[in-house]
């Protein structure tokens, strides 16, 4: 899968303890809108998707995390790779935390299922909208997201604006 570009804080201790992470995320485009989850607490938008469990296929994640997260049912063999971002930065309770975020465009079926969030999804108030991508864009970059991983809302950023200028939105 190729590399859509990497985000390194180099906030971190490169010899203390490590976090890694990996997470698949699915893209979504309905007549030129795209799926995305909106936190309307902290008004930012983010790809349907989530960590990959241990032992869990790559596209066994992509299915359950966007089906709990988006209430979206993929259709399997729809997915193809699209790329993955490559982020590294100083972990909340580790020194280093590595996050590989495998990127598919898929196709879900037109019946929305009910959500099955955890907590902090519940509490964020994780919302699936069919938005602009300009929108999610400047949303996620101009707008005040309280305490939320920066890194995070500019990652959807640019995996949003690299969707446009590829003319896939």
């Amino acid at each position: 899968m190729r590399l859509l570009f990497k985000i390194d804080t180099e906030d971190y201790n490169p010899n203390g303890t490590r976090f890694i992470r990996p997470s698949a995320r699915s893209i979504i485009i309905r007549e030129g809108k795209i799926a995305m989850v909106h936190s309307t607490k902290y008004d930012y938008y983010k790809f349907p998707g989530g960590g990959i469990e241990e032992n869990e296929s790559y596209m066994d994640a992509l299915i359950r995390e966007t089906k709990e997260e988006a209430g979206l049912i993929v259709i399997p063999e729809s997915i193809r790779e699209y790329g993955y971002v490559h982020r590294i930065q100083k972990g909340t309770n580790e020194d280093m935390f590595i996050q590989n975020n495998y990127y598919y465009i898929c196709t879900a079926e037109e019946l929305i299922q009910p959500q099955k969030l955890v907590d902090y999804e519940i509490e964020e108030n994780f919302t699936l909208e069919f938005v602009d991508p300009l929108c999610a864009i400047g949303i996620n970059r101009h707008r005040n997201h309280g305490h939320k991983d920066k890194n995070m809302l500019e990652r959807e950023a640019k995996v949003l604006e690299l969707l446009v200028k590829e003319k896939l939105l």
